[in-house]
């Protein structure tokens, strides 16, 4: 599904140019559940982000279904994000004002999809994750375990091929942290959701089919014990 081939990425800052990814080659097989990692800055955060178009390589080519997308414009980009993609971020990034379900609504209603069909849509998915009883409450009165999962919610509302997800459990405690795991398995083995997680969270990289570590700005194989 996702073919990375010799990716670059370089950031200048203060005058110096800094790279993080050098010719890096990755492979991500439909379906399947794969996690990154790494040590802190060893860019992971900044793979996903082009694997998602969140952001643009300084050279190399993320194809996907077999088309490089950073041939596309940025409204074809866009599309792809909102379509294609689904995030979870360390931090849930849900908008305060709105309650969990406006949230969980908020990518279809972006696309265009009905008032009516977006509520269905997030209204099943809330169920899903355990959160039928939490509809009209704002991000404010969930707890943390509750909006990570009302994020997972949103990030699945448009019915998205492939699933990233920047350490997702880091900011949970043990026990909630291990919900959330259990939900992102689930998905991917129920849905076949192609998951890529970045994570330094080891129970949640053994629960995945691979493990791809980043040193030096390229992946290596870690082979499960």
């Amino acid at each position: 599904m996702i073919l990375v081939k010799d990716l670059k990425k370089t950031f200048v800052k203060d005058g110096n140019r800094i790279e993080v990814l050098k010719g890096l080659d990755l492979a991500v097989r439909k379906g399947e559940s794969l996690a990154l990692l790494g040590v802190s800055g060893a860019g992971k955060s900044t793979l996903i982000h082009i694997l998602g178009a969140l952001d643009r390589p300084t050279a190399g080519e993320v194809r996907f279904d077999g088309t490089n997308i950073f041939t596309w414009d940025e409204d074809k980009l866009a599309d792809f994000r909102n379509r294609k993609v689904g995030f979870v971020f360390q931090l849930h990034n849900l908008l305060p004002e709105f309650n969990a379900l406006e949230n969980a609504m908020m990518p279809a209603l972006i696309h265009g999809v009905s008032r009516r069909e977006a509520r269905q849509r997030a209204e099943s998915l809330l169920a899903s994750v355990g959160l039928a009883h939490r509809l009209t409450h704002k991000s404010g009165e969930l707890s943390g375990g509750e909006q990570q999962r009302c994020a997972v919610a949103r990030a699945l509302v448009m019915a998205p091929d492939v699933l990233l997800a920047d350490e997702p459990t880091g900011n949970l405690d043990t026990e909630t942290g291990k919900k959330i795991e259990d939900l992102l398995v689930e998905l991917n083995v129920a849905k076949r959701i192609t998951l890529v997680v970045v994570t330094h969270n080891n129970n949640l990289a053994d629960r995945l089919q691979r493990k791809v570590g980043l040193r030096d700005g390229r992946t290596y194989d870690i082979s499960k014990t």
